[in-house]
């Protein structure tokens, strides 16, 4: 089973990239940089394929990377990712024990206040359970991906016109799709902490973004599910600017999102 790793990358080095985090598999880099290029190196035994482009957006970016994956398994990744030792194993063991499944979300470590989910036991992955999970949380069959013919939008995401919400959409379009989406308690790896490229705190474009996401995502149920995330989360987002601001705004990406 030939394990790819699909990193999207910003402005990096890829040609120790690789090493620092600390992948053992086949790779494939996309590094959003200000020229074009290609280089090709061997990292023990396997092969790192690295693709520089100017174009901005992470979506962008792993969708380049995962219309050149030829692996058996493409497993997301991203730059700040330090991979366990063994991870290719958890993987492999994992899809061998789920012969149908098309896709397995994996833990990943990462800080408190990042953190969206966690499994804890191996579970399937519905419409009503699917939207916490980041991209690099993702492994699936290569086949499946592209007979299913996904990809990430280009509205959302790092670099892109609305914040982050690119992976939920990815997930959603899998699911309708077929795909069969389980979830495994294995640990892969941990997120090395930095700058956050889109985040800059809960401010007014996070909550009309969020909305507009909302109307993509779950269409006439979007104004009960902003609720539901408002009331969830209002301690936490909506300290400096109330609960209310931040339903109107909501309300005002979702009117955004609906005239696209």
């Amino acid at each position: 089973m030939k394990i790819e790793m699909l990193v999207s990358a910003v402005g990096q080095d890829v040609r120790t990239l690789a090493g620092r985090m600390n992948i053992r598999t086949d790779a494939v880099i996309v590094n959003q940089c200000g020229a074009f290029g290609y280089e090709e190196y061997e990292q023990e035994g396997h092969q790192i394929r690295c693709y520089s482009f100017r174009e901005r957006g992470v979506g962008l970016s792993r969708n380049n990377a995962l219309m050149r994956a030829d692996g058996d398994i493409a497993v997301f990744a991203d730059e700040d990712i330090v991979y366990e030792d063994g991870y290719e194993k958890k993987i492999e063991e994992a899809f061998v024990r789920n012969q149908e499944a098309d896709m397995i979300l994996f833990n990943v470590k990462v800080s408190p206040a990042r953190m969206t989910y966690w499994n804890e036991e191996e579970k399937r992955v519905h419409w009503y359970n699917y939207g916490r999970y980041p991209a690099y949380s993702i492994a699936a069959r290569t086949e499946s991906l592209h007979r299913a013919n996904v990809g990430f939008s280009l509205l959302f995401g790092g670099g892109a016109r609305y914040s982050n919400g690119e992976d939920s959409l990815f997930l959603r379009d899998c699911l309708r799709q077929g795909l069969k989406i389980m979830a495994s308690p294995e640990v892969i790896g941990e997120e090395k902490e930095r700058e956050s490229t889109w985040f800059h705190g809960y401010n007014e474009k996070f909550f009309r973004d969020r909305g507009v996401l909302y109307h993509f995502l779950y269409g006439r149920m979007a104004i009960p599910f902003s609720l539901r995330f408002l009331l969830a989360h209002k301690e936490e987002m909506c300290g400096e600017m109330g609960w209310k601001r931040a339903y109107e705004l909501m309300l005002e990406g979702i009117r955004i999102g609906k005239a696209r």
